[in-house]
């Protein structure tokens, strides 16, 4: 007998899409009403209708007539083939791009959704935080909404009593702990939430990426709970972008790709094909539409001298004269944003001036001196303070390696952790 605490066999889910097409769609309500004041009693003949309508619609008009109400219906499968097991006290991160199918698995495995096809088994009570309040009810207080969970947990009520004050005080929201969650922030939401989902002592915790509308010093209190949760022998499913964290916390993690499992392993190993799967090459597809898009990103020259200085090349096509703004990220070897530089976002003077066609610029970009290792260069365009219009993330994966001093060798050997501020960049003009 397996000594699995979840097993997934041959997990699959599918959802039909709707299409508007020509014979049908969607009617405002403003439609509709309309259509009552002109008619006012066109509804009497609506039987009469609808069964010519029926009546038409199953003789066809045309040889290809039929072909117009298949394309209005498309399958789509958010997981396909998915199997895995998870052994008891293990903590797995899932990772993926939006879209990959990590949330819908996670709706699968807290049993929100039901699969189309496969199986599920679970040997153990599962508490689920997959978004803001989950399981809350909003007009019922902080203190009710706590026995309400364990409830449905299946807590007994002394059980809930006996962790009541330990999620009061970790939640820290014991001056409105009698008023309706519906008056509560977001904040305040997900720190009773995921309280209550990680002190009623469930075998299974799954953690969708809600953590992040807390502030930085509550994240650190849950990824330390997650961690307290593990070692005390029960299970954690932890989804997030936050490579970061899924490194310090999960030991093996699932990388989902179009809703089939990519890899399943060391996490090490996991993030690493995560990455080299989404780093955009130096020549970048144009997208079809007549907004501007960026279409060559390029680092030319690397300095790493006192200050490290990057030099790079941009090639932007565009159909007419636009005025845009250019924002350059730096993400880590783990593609967390560290530092940031921007052009026209807030003065109007560095507006970027683009002729229709296509042209190059080259930009420097002055940091302060880098530790070596791996970092990868981000670029996005947009119409100031109005819409992004193409966006290349995490961007060129490129190395630093600098010659450190002789009382510089440990400094740079380190994973200095910048935090995230402002580098500067300046336009050079290419002759």
């Amino acid at each position: 007998m397996s000594d699995a605490i979840i097993s997934v066999e041959n997990l699959g889910k599918k959802y039909v899409l709707s299409h508007q097409g020509e014979r049908g769609g969607y009617t405002r309500f403003s439609e509709k009403l309309e259509s009552w004041i002109k008619k006012p009693f066109g509804f009497l003949a609506g039987d009469r209708r609808k069964k010519i309508a029926d009546r038409e619609s199953s003789t066809p008009l045309s040889p290809n007539s039929h072909l117009l109400s298949a394309s209005s219906k498309e399958e789509f499968w958010a997981l396909k083939d998915v199997s895995f097991e998870v052994k008891r006290g293990e903590v797995v991160g899932i990772i993926g791009r939006n879209g990959a199918g990590k949330s819908t698995l996670l709706k699968i495995l807290s049993r929100i959704t039901e699969p189309t096809e496969g199986r599920v088994t679970l040997r153990g009570r599962v508490a689920s935080l997959l978004e803001v309040g989950t399981g809350f009810h909003p007009e019922l207080t902080g203190r009710e909404n706590i026995f309400l969970n364990g409830a449905i947990l299946g807590m007994t009520k002394a059980e809930i009593k006996k962790k009541f004050d330990e999620i009061v005080a970790f939640a820290e929201v014991e001056r409105f702990l009698d008023t309706p969650v519906k008056r509560y922030s977001s904040g305040m939401y997900v720190r009773l939430a995921f309280a209550v989902a990680a002190h009623l002592e469930p075998e299974i915790l799954v953690v969708d990426e809600v953590l992040a509308v807390g502030d930085a010093e509550f994240q650190k209190k849950c990824l330390g709970k997650m961690k307290d949760v593990a070692t005390g022998g029960r299970t954690v499913l932890f989804v997030s972008h936050n490579m970061t964290v899924i490194q310090s916390i999960c030991p093996k993690t699932i990388l989902l790709n179009n809703g089939k499992i990519e890899t399943f392993g060391q996490t090490k190993k996991s993030i690493d094909c995560y990455l080299e799967k989404n780093i955009s090459g130096m020549e970048i597809k144009r997208e079809k539409n007549d907004k501007p898009s960026i279409v060559l990103l390029r680092i030319e020259e690397i300095d790493c001298g006192e200050k490290t200085i990057i030099k790079i090349k941009t090639g932007i096509e565009c159909l007419k004269k636009e005025r845009i703004s250019l924002e350059l990220i730096l993400k880590d070897n783990l593609c967390n944003n560290i530092a940031f530089a921007a052009l026209g976002l807030l003065s109007s003077s560095t507006i970027l001036e683009l002729n229709p066609g296509y042209q190059e610029k080259t930009f420097a970009l002055s940091l302060p001196k880098m530790a070596r290792g791996i970092y990868y260069l981000g670029a996005q365009i947009a119409f100031p303070m109005v819409e992004v219009l193409n966006r290349i993330d995490p961007g060129i994966q490129f190395e630093l390696n600098p010659k450190p001093n002789k009382n510089e060798t440990k400094s740079l050997e380190q994973n200095w952790n910048y935090g995230s501020f402002q580098f500067d960049i300046d336009e050079i003009n290419d002759k």
